[in-house]
């Protein structure tokens, strides 16, 4: 694509871990394993709420959003990361950039507040089982689930806007793995002051007020456990809200990190690893942490595999 302006160039070279090219064909067999199993977790658990009638709670319902939302969020960077360490060429077209920097940005700020909201849907299940199934209607988790989305693609056409606009100066090098937004910042030869403090300033309201919103939820979500009189009662559900807590530390933890802190400030080595933690390592653990806890979920998946065998066999 030819640009009226010589600062954009036609192609962008992602630098990975150029620095240490013995570690492509290990990490290329690491991201294809991890891949290939965030596509069958992830598909198994859309799969299994929407085929099994006893998960049609809220709960699987946001549960089903989250797997298809980290399904959109892996595939938006792996493919095109196992292109470059597959191979000799590192290079991705400008508008292949500009494309994955902004969908990457809108379901990662789009991952931020739906974990809030899960966070809100335990607490009334936990808090206020009586009036659960009338408190978190259908229609109500519809519209938590539209503004998570929303709420994520405003902030992306906003951020990534602003982002797209900065000159470039026939800089062609991308020291990542794929076009995120920190990075391409970095890469502007203008004054980038306007375009730092608003990252920062809205990641700040993107990761701290879901996350806020979560610690006060399971505030009250542990005093409601420690009243419940039966053992079996207090398990169940600090089995359930445990694995969304640990979903929560996975995908908020390197986050903050990258976000949350002067540009200048972080190795890019961290920040290379972090964003391979979190945008490929937790959408491939969710599935798992929200199963093997979940006895629910491996009954429907036993019953699902049962019947696909039973009717092979007729």
């Amino acid at each position: 694509m030819k640009h009226t302006n010589s600062s954009f160039p036609e192609n962008f070279l992602l630098l990975g871990l150029t620095k240490y090219p013995w570690l492509d064909l290990p990490l290329f067999f690491v991201l294809l394993t991890s891949y290939i199993f965030t596509l069958l977790g992830n598909f198994a658990i859309i799969l299994v709420s929407q085929l099994n009638s006893q998960l049609q709670s809220p709960m699987y319902f946001f549960l089903t959003n989250l797997s298809f939302l980290d399904l959109c969020f892996t595939t938006t960077t792996v493919p095109q990361m196992l292109f470059n360490l597959g191979g000799p060429n590192k290079n991705i077209p400008y508008i292949g950039c500009m494309a994955q920097a902004y969908v990457f940005h809108w379901l990662g700020c789009t991952e931020c507040v739906l974990l809030g909201i899960m966070a809100l849907d335990r607490y009334v299940a936990v808090c206020k089982p009586l009036r659960y199934s009338v408190i978190m209607d259908q229609k109500l988790c519809l519209q938590l689930s539209s503004t998570a989305w929303l709420i994520g693609l405003a902030n992306s056409l906003l951020q990534s806007t602003l982002t797209v606009q900065l000159p470039l100066c026939g800089n062609q090098v991308l020291d990542h793995f794929f076009c995120e937004l920190p990075g391409l910042i970095k890469m502007a030869c203008g004054d980038t002051t306007v375009n730092e403090i608003t990252l920062a300033v809205v990641a700040t309201f993107l990761i701290m007020g879901p996350l806020s919103m979560i610690l006060v939820s399971y505030s009250y979500i542990a005093r409601a456990v420690f009243r419940i009189p039966s053992a079996a009662g207090r398990l169940k559900a600090f089995n359930t809200c445990s694995s969304h807590l640990l979903v929560v530390s996975l995908f908020y933890g390197p986050g903050i990190y990258i976000y949350m802190q002067p540009p200048e400030d972080g190795s890019q080595d961290v920040i290379k690893v972090l964003t391979l933690f979190y945008c490929v390592i937790t959408p491939m653990a969710n599935p798992f942490i929200y199963t093997l806890r979940n006895k629910e979920v491996i009954g429907a998946m036993q019953r699902l595999l049962r019947k696909a065998i039973s009717s092979k066999r007729i």
